[in-house]
């Protein structure tokens, strides 16, 4: 019994000393999580309302409280019958507001007090991993997860890197207001999510033309999103929130579906196309029909005749040729028509895409990466096809194709800068 009470407390000690309790696990870097509380069940929440101009496209639901839906402007809301909340068409999810019926005003309020109670938690947390880095200008860093708080002002004029684990937390306080400049990113690396990066924000928060910005918003003024800007994480205000033609999505719609799972081939040739199982060219008889033949095969016994086979290289490789390169210049012109008239179909795309998204325009703009053809990425979403969801491999393709062309940034994101591009080239 001694001896067991021994081991028991040594078990304690360890477990007290590692943090362990139970089985081991990995622990998290950088500060303790943030609890949004009800605020979490919101891609953008405000107290005084939001506006969009332009294909906004938001995934996830949007609100507003205390003040009434007359602030939710630029949507062309829809009411539900229920008069409990409005649909959208630039909305994947649905639309709150303090004036519409019960439950929602009780909803509501408990979303803007967990709201502000988060900011004022995130805001006052202690032994930040640095502070005034970079003297509030931290373009071009790479960071790990930790606490990170500025009395000032924070801006980020080139690409800033957030590297850490899937568990990590990151948490920036900012004095006064946050910019993140034109065309530039928040590049996350080493499995880092936009679920666990909070942004606490005491001015305004303002994210560039077509940049990318992953995380949470907390802020305690406005929150204004730039032509064309990325926003995977919310936005989360305590005065009003600015859209303009941008893509916002909650980290969970970013991961809901993934691509379909690609089956390793190892040839070129589209995983759906099936070579006939009988050989293409009948296999030579090695039986001689007569004496002299007889004689003949004897005296050359190191040269017998060799069969051939169904699964011969040349066999695939000539049906994969005649698929993927034309060799005719009317074949090669009725590809290029092809690729013309899906370019100025996918430029005529008013809305905004982005991972997570499923829907006819993201088919078509899938048959039209596929027709480019440009490497890697589009061969591996040709072996799946034009799914109509735009996941990682849609994604990839995108980008690729953007980086070819010129378009910067090469996010992989589909918007205002490459419906230009399609628009200008594709008639």
């Amino acid at each position: 019994m001694k001896r067991q009470k021994i081991v028991s407390a040594v078990l304690a000690i360890t477990a007290l000393m590692f943090g362990l309790a139970g089985p081991i696990t990995v622990l998290a870097a950088g500060p303790a999580s943030v609890n949004l509380g009800a605020a979490s069940n919101f891609a953008v929440l405000s107290k005084s309302g939001i506006s969009t101009t332009g294909a906004t496209l938001v995934t996830g639901d949007i609100g507003v409280s205390p003040i009434n839906a007359t602030a939710i402007t630029g949507f062309g809301l829809t009411v539900d019958s229920s008069n409990v909340f409005a649909k959208s068409a630039l909305v994947v999810g649905k639309i709150f507001a303090a004036d519409y019926a019960a439950p929602t005003p009780a909803n509501m309020t408990t979303a803007i007090s967990d709201m502000q109670t988060v900011y004022t938690d995130a805001a006052g947390r202690t032994n930040p991993t640095a502070t005034e880095l970079g003297a509030g200008n931290i373009g071009g860093m790479t960071l790990a997860p930790g606490l990170y708080k500025w009395g000032t002002g924070l801006a980020i004029p080139t690409d800033v890197t957030l590297s850490g684990s899937a568990n990590d937390i990151w948490i920036f306080q900012v004095g006064q207001n946050l910019n993140l400049s034109p065309a530039k990113q928040i590049i996350l690396a080493g499995g880092a999510k936009a679920s666990n990066i909070f942004w606490v924000v005491a001015g305004q928060t303002t994210i560039g033309t077509t940049a990318v910005f992953n995380g949470t918003i907390l802020g305690q003024t406005a929150i204004v999103l730039n032509t064309g800007a990325v926003l995977n994480g919310r936005a989360l205000a305590q005065t009003a929130v600015t859209l303009d033609a941008n893509t916002v999505a909650t980290p969970s719609h970013n991961i809901v579906v993934p691509d379909p799972v690609l089956v390793p081939v190892t040839s070129t040739i589209p995983a759906t196309t099936t070579i006939p199982a009988t050989p293409a060219v009948p296999a030579i008889p090695a039986t001689p029909t007569s004496a002299t033949n007889t004689s003949t095969v004897s005296a050359t016994p190191a040269t017998p005749a060799t069969p051939v086979t169904p699964t011969t290289p040349v066999i695939q490789t000539t049906i994969n040729q005649t698929e993927e390169f034309p060799t005719t210049p009317h074949k090669f012109q009725e590809q290029e028509m092809s690729q013309n008239s899906i370019g100025q179909q996918v430029g005529a795309i008013a809305r905004n895409l982005g991972q997570g998204h499923r829907n006819d325009n993201v088919k078509t703009l899938q048959q039209f990466l596929i027709s480019q053809n440009i490497g890697s990425a589009s061969k591996n979403l040709t072996r799946v096809g034009a799914t109509s969801y735009f996941g990682p491999l849609t994604r990839a393709s995108l980008a690729e194709f953007q980086a070819k062309v010129g378009i910067s940034p090469a996010w992989g994101n589909f918007g205002p800068i490459t419906r230009a591009y399609l628009k200008a080239n594709f008639n």
